[in-house]
């Protein structure tokens, strides 16, 4: 397997992309073992130490090792059709990537598979925030309808007034947030008076919202709960609830999550890019 770029009709293949494999997740990863052979270390020894390195950049930059380097037993060819069993790294585009910025700079493959690296990891990027970008507005549009149809089983509570219903969805966020009242949200999240906190959050936490709205409706409506303190009370118990089951799934307290930039952006380049305009 040679370090050779493989030519097909008017585009060329990236060594690399050719010793790209897939799992049935559609998940990509490459063997620390063929990286090694496409960048011409003769020693795999060698080529260890250039991946700890890569772990220890990856571990600095506030990923997980495990999500990007997993290492397992692979079994290799040794001629006339014996096999042996060899320790190797599946590494992720983003490991791969780490990797070959601390492979040796002399070799003019390193210099190929840096650019190849940089460019896919940057097209990855972009896809991702394509893809959270997606998933936020479907989420708040879902968020928005429930809030609808929770604010209508409310008042079939007795939580009629808007003070009251104001009420009401601080017992909600309070359930969810560990205390933190809406006022104190927007205060953590950074926000001016005239942001909205859902329109700043990302899919994770919207997701969160979005369950805790979904549940305290069906469980007012089922239950037939009567009265705001009793409206109230049940809104507070199902956001502690979802609270209590993203901390046994070791997830992130929605209060730490980031706060995600306005969705109102997302909308309006959105609407352009259906018109055919320029996305900004």
């Amino acid at each position: 397997m040679g370090g050779e770029i493989e030519k097909r009709g008017n585009g060329h293949i990236s060594p690399f992309e050719r010793i790209k494999r897939t799992n049935q997740a559609g998940s990509e990863f490459w063997s620390s073992r063929e990286f090694a052979e496409i960048l011409r270390y003769g020693d795999y020894r060698n080529f260890e130490s250039v991946i700890e390195k890569a772990k220890l950049a990856c571990f600095n930059s506030g990923h997980k090792i495990e999500d990007h380097f997993v290492d397992v037993t692979e079994m290799i060819e040794i001629g006339k059709g014996g096999k042996r069993s060899v320790s190797t790294v599946l590494m992720s585009r983003y490991a791969c990537y780490l990797t070959i910025q601390n492979a040796d700079p002399k070799k003019e493959i390193v210099a190929h598979g840096q650019t190849y690296f940089a460019i896919q990891t940057r097209r990855q990027e972009l896809n991702d925030e394509r893809i959270e970008e997606e998933r936020r507005l479907l989420l708040r549009d879902e968020i928005r309808r429930h809030n609808a149809q929770l604010a209508d089983v409310a008042k079939d509570a007795g939580v009629v007034e808007p003070v009251d219903y104001a009420i009401f969805q601080n017992h909600g966020y309070m359930g969810l947030y560990g205390g933190l009242k809406q006022e104190d949200i927007h205060r953590r999240k950074n926000l001016k008076k005239s942001q909205k906190i859902l329109d700043h959050m990302g899919s994770t936490e919207l997701a969160a919202n979005l369950f805790r709205a979904t549940q305290a409706e069906e469980k007012l409506r089922r239950d037939k709960i009567q009265g705001k303190a009793a409206a109230n009370r049940t809104h507070h118990e199902v956001g502690a609830k979802v609270r209590q089951t993203i901390k046994e799934l070791g997830g992130t307290m929605p209060e730490n999550l980031p706060t995600a930039n306005s969705i109102k952006k997302i909308e309006s380049k959105h609407r352009k890019e259906l018109k055919g305009g320029s996305p900004d």
